[in-house]
């Protein structure tokens, strides 16, 4: 791994080192408003100036925008201040993750990363910066790390302790209340032919609501509800998936059901979790690799090794276009770069390493998480032989009308096959919408079953 920059304050490495469970004292958590911020990212610049100060990222959006638009790049007259490829790679060696430097290496034509100023334009509403600071003081983990208590609507652990709470920050990390989208996603050749398959998907994210609390939470035990279906290709239309998504997966695990068009039945899912191979995937990545990472994280042992200032896509506006069809961004190898925009931001390192006598396609992984949004930009995979085996890359935004750091698309790159799967293509289809109305009737067996019909 690159050398890592300690970046993380003395407090943070007091409670590490006491072994806290990350319930922090007021006068601790006063911090997330001074010296942090209330996500708990360092609100100062870097020492040379390239990454800037927070000041509370995008709070606005351009102008002539309005919802269920596609998101305008708020800064389109920002160049290209430099580009890193194969051949030069080793002069900016300590910006660039393991799996960065062997996606070079593996498409040393055609793969490159345009590197623009950086914008620290993650932003959240009021409520949720409210919600981080309360939570900070009395989240705490339960079950081993498999679960938690004490934390509602924010990120439970905006100063973590270890590798679990970290985790735990980037699985219930503020996305809204709930959404539908159209899109879908794309499992190229070799040669980079593909067919796309169409989604309608929904969520309903319990965790985040207003009203939310940690005592309702923990007695429900649901952090969100989550509907997919198929609409196409015509062989894969109807089929449709449901997950109730679990805070402590050890006490109740997910529930999952799938709804096949062919049988007409809804049946009971026990294995979406783990290293079951994804939807429609072709097995190029597992089912705990959507979202970069969800699900129980009692298979490995958790490491929070500390901050690096890294290279990593960000304000993705380019890529998530209108204006591009989507045989512009799914390309042989890797999706098109000359449409992805890479900026230097402060991440968190954190690694998960298998533990003993556990099952697992991938022996590690290694997590790089933005401290500004908790959202994972890059995960490294490692096989049993400890080699690289696949890199996942979150192509990240901010969503004016929430708002909310998010990806625009995810790539699950295989460097066995030399292929990858994209999920959430939707540049020519609606827009999210973020001021859907849901209720849990909406996220039952009958209603995929309504849905699949």
């Amino acid at each position: 791994m690159n050398k890592i920059t300690l970046l993380t304050s003395a407090l943070t490495f007091a409670l590490a080192s006491a072994g806290a469970s990350a319930k922090i004292s007021e006068a601790e958590a006063a911090k997330l408003s001074k010296e942090l911020t209330p996500m708990g990212a360092v609100r100062a610049g870097n020492a040379d100036g390239s990454i800037p100060a927070w000041q509370g990222g995008i709070t606005a959006p351009p102008a002539g925008y309005s919802a269920g638009d596609h998101h305008p790049d708020p800064f389109p007259n920002d160049k290209v201040l430099y580009t890193v490829t194969n051949a030069n790679k080793d002069q900016y060696k300590d910006l660039l993750t393991p799996g960065t430097v062997k996606m070079l290496e593996t498409y040393p034509d055609t793969y490159k990363l345009d590197v623009y100023q950086t914008r620290r334009t993650a932003s959240y509403p009021q409520h949720v910066y409210d919600a981080t600071i309360a939570n900070a003081t009395r989240a705490e983990l339960v079950e081993g790390g498999n679960g938690l208590k004490g934390a509602a609507i924010g990120v439970p652990f905006p100063v973590p302790a270890n590798g679990l709470e970290a985790i735990w920050n980037h699985i219930l990390r503020y996305r809204g209340v709930g959404a539908t989208r159209n899109g879908g996603q794309a499992v190229p050749t070799a040669d980079g032919d593909f067919t796309y398959i169409g989604f309608d998907e929904s969520i309903m994210i319990d965790y985040s609501m207003p009203d939310a609390t940690p005592k309702a939470l923990e007695e429900s035990n649901i952090v969100f509800r989550f509907r997919q279906q198929i609409t196409e290709p015509a062989r894969l239309a109807g089929t449709a998936l449901l997950v109730h998504e679990t805070l402590d997966q050890i006490k109740k695990p997910r529930q999952a059901w799938t709804y096949n068009s062919g049988q007409r039945r809804v049946r009971r899912a026990p294995n979406v979790a783990y290293d079951a191979p994804g939807s429609a995937s072709d097995g190029l990545r597992t089912t705990d690799d959507f979202d970069m990472y969800n699900g129980a994280p009692d298979r490995y042992n958790w490491k929070l090794v500390g901050k690096q200032e890294l290279l990593i896509p960000y304000n993705s506006y380019k890529l998530h276009s209108d204006s591009l069809q989507y045989e512009d961004i799914i390309k042989a190898g890797h999706i098109a770069t000359d449409v992805v925009r890479w900026e230097k931001h402060r991440v968190w390192v954190v690694e998960a390493d298998l533990k003993d006598g556990i099952s697992h396609v991938y022996k590690k992984r290694v997590f790089y998480i933005d401290e500004d949004s908790w959202q994972i930009h890059i995960a490294d995979m490692y096989d049993n032989r400890d080699e690289l085996y696949r890199v996942a890359v979150a192509y990240g935004l901010n969503y004016y009308e929430i708002p909310t750091h998010w990806s625009t698309l995810e790539a699950y790159y295989d460097l066995n096959s030399r292929r990858y799967i994209a999920i959430g293509l939707d540049n020519q289809e609606d827009m999210y919408d973020f001021g859907v109305k849901q209720t849990e009737r909406d996220y039952t067996p009958n209603a995929l079953r309504r849905a699949g019909r």
